[in-house]
């Protein structure tokens, strides 16, 4: 029998015994949030620009943004599907990634 010096934590999300390198493992995985990707499959990231490829129709601000749109700066939110970003004269515009594509 083998002995594994390997210090043990206990994760309360899961509740199991954890590896200390597999704590690590985990949490820098949740640290660096879900993939967000595009309506053709493009990873996207803070800062990134995208364009629309569907007219959408912003509730709230009386406005149809169309086809080409250019969205600069996106900003990605803690949620897989959806982007933060800023259109003149609309503030807190949150988009669906399935409707942009990365520029």
């Amino acid at each position: 029998m083998t002995s594994n010096d390997e210090d043990y934590v206990y994760d309360e999300a899961s509740g199991e015994w954890l590896s200390a390198s597999e704590a690590r493992d985990r949490a820098a995985a949740a640290a660096a949030g879900p993939d967000v990707r595009d309506a053709v499959g493009n990873l996207l990231s803070d800062g990134d620009s995208v364009v629309l490829v569907k007219d959408l129709q912003v509730k709230g601000a009386g406005q149809t943004l169309k086809v080409g749109t250019v969205i600069k700066s996106i900003r990605l939110t803690g949620d897989d599907q959806e982007i933060d970003c800023r259109h003149d004269g609309i503030k807190g515009l949150v988009l669906r990634a399935e409707f942009v594509r990365k520029r």
